[in-house]
């Protein structure tokens, strides 16, 4: 095997397929990228038997064949080399990788041992990358991280026809987004649970592309694969196990009243006053005339508070929230304000977004936050 590439495409490409690398293999192999040259292409692939990723780009190839070597030392080489055109070359058992005076060797791995990695599943829909990334962003940051309760860690993917709803929760919050697509066949309803750290990881890293192709294998496979392309790059994943909750009821319809606020004068607030308190200690907030008081601390402890001026519809209200998961439902929401509404202290709020004071409310994402209890 040898090839000449430009350093741009082979980081590009082994950065990709460096994502599904394993930490904990339960074989050797796992710690590897296979690099296959053939053609005027070289393909990457990487796995640990969750999710695998593919990449190829197009270089100069002088000898076919297919090495297995270190993946994240091949990644950390990649980023390393000057931007020159970068020769690979199998001698025996290692790989030489030759950038202007720069020179590397490389020990390879039983390739033979490789597992074979699955294909991506028909296309089941397209849609811009960055409206993707985004909705996703807005969602993944809902999922639980607890690893012992599976179905919370991951992202709940529904379609139906030409809209594609996210949502995630973690017990103590519920993020929605809608989002349309275009389906690859008519009348198209399906569902699918998705690990929250692999679809974010994905939609991130597929935003140098103009469109992403969805893909879920039918619910007769065996293998429950979700697969995510774009611009010569695949990942696939196994969905997780378990239903995920109903959530649509947790939506409260009936409002006593709202606030609207400019989302980075609150944000700048929140952060203030939770310095004086522990990230789980809530937070609290009374609603009255127009203006927000932001409270924390009680006791002999440190104590903070701060007042904001902000427009109040209907009923005051006095209520506390976690003020991590506050601030990230404020910055998740992406608008120049936000508008909360409450149904009572003890009750869940909605967080949603408003370009301007009196423009439309931007209906297709829902932040749940679940108030805290705290001593009066």
């Amino acid at each position: 095997m040898k090839f000449i590439v430009e350093q741009s495409a082979l980081v590009d490409g082994v950065n990709w397929v460096s994502r599904s690398l394993s930490t904990r293999p339960i074989k050797t192999e796992l710690l590897g990228i296979v690099i296959d040259a053939t053609g005027d292409q070289v393909y990457l692939s990487a796995s640990d038997l969750e999710t695998a990723s593919k990449s190829h780009f197009q270089a100069e190839i002088k000898d076919a064949g297919k090495v297995l070597v270190p993946g994240k030392l091949l990644a950390e080489i990649s980023r390393s080399l000057p931007n020159k055109p970068i020769t690979f070359a199998l001698d025996g058992t290692r790989v030489l990788v030759t950038s202007g005076s720069a020179k590397f060797t490389l020990p390879t791995l039983a390739v033979d041992e490789y597992p074979n990695l699955p294909e991506l599943p028909d296309t089941t829909g397209t849609l811009a990358s960055d409206v993707f990334a985004t909705a996703v962003s807005q969602v993944a940051i809902a999922a639980g991280r607890d690893d012992s309760l599976p179905t919370l860690t991951g992202v709940h993917v529904e379609i139906n026809e030409e809209t594609v709803t996210l949502a995630a929760t973690d017990r103590y919050r519920l993020a929605v987004r809608e989002i349309q697509w275009d389906p690859t066949t008519p009348n198209v309803s399906t569902s699918a649970l998705l690990r929250a750290r692999t679809i974010a990881d994905a939609a991130k890293s597929l935003t140098g592309t103009k469109t992403v192709s969805i893909s879920f294998a039918p619910s007769s496979s065996n293998d429950r694969l979700a697969g995510f392309a774009g611009d010569g790059k695949t990942m696939t994943s196994r969905m997780l196990d378990g239903t995920f909750p109903p959530y649509r009821h947790l939506l409260p319809q009936e409002v006593t009243s709202t606030a609207l606020i400019e989302v980075a004068t609150l944000l700048d607030s929140v952060r203030r006053v939770a310095l004086v308190t522990d990230k789980t200690v809530p937070l609290r907030l009374d609603f009255n005339n127009n203006t927000l008081s932001l409270e924390a601390g009680a006791g002999e402890e440190a104590q903070a508070t701060e007042a904001i001026e902000i427009l109040l519809t209907g009923e005051p209200i006095s209520i506390a929230f976690n003020p991590v998961f506050l601030a990230d439902g404020l910055t998740a929401v992406g608008t120049k304000y936000v508008q909360i509404s409450f149904t009572g202290p003890n009750k869940p709020a909605i967080l949603m977004g408003k370009s301007d004071k009196d423009g439309a409310l931007v209906e297709n994402y829902r932040y749940l936050l679940m108030p805290m209890r705290y001593a009066s």
